[in-house]
Formats: C-alpha cells, sequence, structure tokens
C-alpha cells in the first residue's frame, strides 16, 4: 500500500489491501475463499473474538491481474465518514485504487467478495486515473483527493453517498512515478490547501476547493533557498501552520516567514 498504514473503523474492523499473491476462486458457502488464500483483496478483519475475514472484494479478473503483478494493493485505502444516499440510507464507504488504474468504492457493510463474470461492489470507476496508484487518496469536507502516476492531482467530490465520475479540478502540475499523497491542511471546513510533493523533491500547496489554483511551490524560491532532496513515497504532514517534509535524511519543514 506504498507505504501507508492500514485504517479502522468505530467498531474495531480494519481495512487494508494487500498484493499480488495466491486467490481461491473455489468459495465456500459464504463466499470466501476455499483455502483462505485472499491475494489481491480488499481486506475487512473483524477484531471481535480474534482476528479473522470478516469481508472482503477482488476484482473478476483477480488472478490475472496478480499474474501480470497488476495488484490494486499497490495503493492505499480510506475510509470516508458516513454519508446518505438518495434515499436516505447511510453508507459506510471505503475507497481504494491500484496498478489497473480503477477507484474502487466498497460498502463496508457488504464490500462485494468475488464474482468471476462481473465485480459485485457499490461502485467502480474507470478510465479517470493517468497511471497507477502507489499512493493514498485524502479526503476533505466531501471530496477525494487522487495523484496516480503520470497524472495531474485530481478531486472527486462526493455527492448522494458517490464518487463523482469525472473530477471536479485537477492540477496543471503532473506528477511523476509513484505519484503523490496529498495532506490537506484547513481552518475547519474553511481555507483548504492540498498539499503534495513531486518524486523530484518539490512541494505543491493547492486549493482545495480549485486544484488549478496553485499557491505556492518550494521551487519558486530564488538561490533554492527551499530545495529538499527528492524521495518516494513522501507523505506531507501539516501541524500547528507547518509542513513536515521527510527527505532521503532529514526532515525539512515549511512555514511562514516572520
Amino acid at each position: 500500500m506504498a507505504g501507508t498504514a492500514p485504517a479502522a473503523d468505530t467498531a474495531g474492523n480494519m481495512f487494508f489491501i494487500i498484493g499480488n499473491g495466491d486467490f481461491d476462486t473455489n468459495l465456500n458457502a459464504q463466499g470466501f475463499p476455499s483455502n483462505g488464500n485472499c491475494g489481491n483483496c480488499f481486506v475487512k478483519l473483524t477484531t471481535s473474538g480474534g482476528l479473522k475475514l470478516a469481508d472482503y472484494f477482488t476484482p473478476q479478473n483477480t488472478v490475472a491481474e496478480s499474474n501480470a503483478d497488476e495488484d490494486f494493493g499497490s495503493g492505499g485505502g480510506i475510509l470516508l465518514v458516513d454519508v446518505t444516499d438518495s434515499t436516505g440510507t447511510v453508507r459506510h464507504l471505503s475507497v481504494g485504487a491500484g496498478k489497473d488504474s480503477l477507484i474502487y468504492v466498497v460498502d463496508r457493510d457488504s464490500m462485494g467478495k468475488f464474482n468471476p463474470t462481473a465485480d459485485q461492489i457499490y461502485q467502480e470507476i474507470s478510465g479517470q486515473l493517468g497511471g497507477g496508484v502507489y499512493s493514498m487518496p485524502a479526503y476533505f469536507n466531501g471530496t477525494v483527493y487522487y495523484g496516480a502516476v503520470g497524472d495531474a492531482l485530481k478531486a472527486f467530490p462526493v455527492v448522494s453517498a458517490k464518487l463523482a465520475g469525472t473530477p471536479s479540478s485537477q492540477s496543471t502540475h503532473t506528477f511523476g512515478y509513484p505519484g503523490t499523497t496529498p495532506s490537506v491542511s484547513a481552518n475547519g471546513t474553511n481555507n483548504g490547501i492540498v498539499w503534495a510533493v513531486d518524486n523530484g523533491g518539490i512541494l505543491y500547496a493547492f486549493d482545495a476547493t480549485n486544484l488549478t489554483t496553485e499557491l505556492y511551490n518550494s521551487n519558486q524560491a530564488a538561490n533554492g533557498r527551499d530545495h529538499f532532496s527528492g524521495n518516494k513515497f513522501i507523505t506531507p504532514v501539516v501541524v500547528n501552520g507547518k509542513v513536515y517534509v521527510g527527505t532521503p535524511n532529514s526532515v525539512a519543514v515549511f512555514g511562514l516567514l516572520p
């Protein structure tokens, strides 16, 4: 999952995405892999009575993806806040994507398991990410932000418990391998800023409501004042008005000048 952590809900269930591996296409009566092999799966583990597989989702072409090293476990997943659909039903959703460039939205109460002919999943979005995902999305104020390989940073609003089929805005800058894991800072729901690091060693700041508006990048200052060494899988951390960026041998700290 590109170094990202598992997620957990208030009931103590854990959620994560597994990379390439064996998957038993023969299922038991409950729809779980007959021998317990769940490679290339979006997994829900229960912690009630000990750790065990409670639910999962894997694409209908899961074996072919693993054989071709196209697993969607290359990216991390996030849990969304509770959302209400058009019928008034409260949905508990999670979002993940990987090397196949598809965005998978699962219902955490019924993830879809495995179907050999068609994915039985809450929502699946294709054709909107320009490359594979080796990162984790961010969520802020009803919007999911994705930074795939060789692609712009893109914003996907959540409307009536569905992820928008096309991005509402995207950055003019594109991020090379391995894409970018964004972070968001804000004053409540106001003044949102999406922070993202390019593998080349540049920190970017975008307006969270319109990613075409670039507020800052660390290549703007003269004489290389804000330069730092690039690295893979960097997630900027924002605390108390400062942005912390891990480099190969240090931590770079960005903040307002006096």
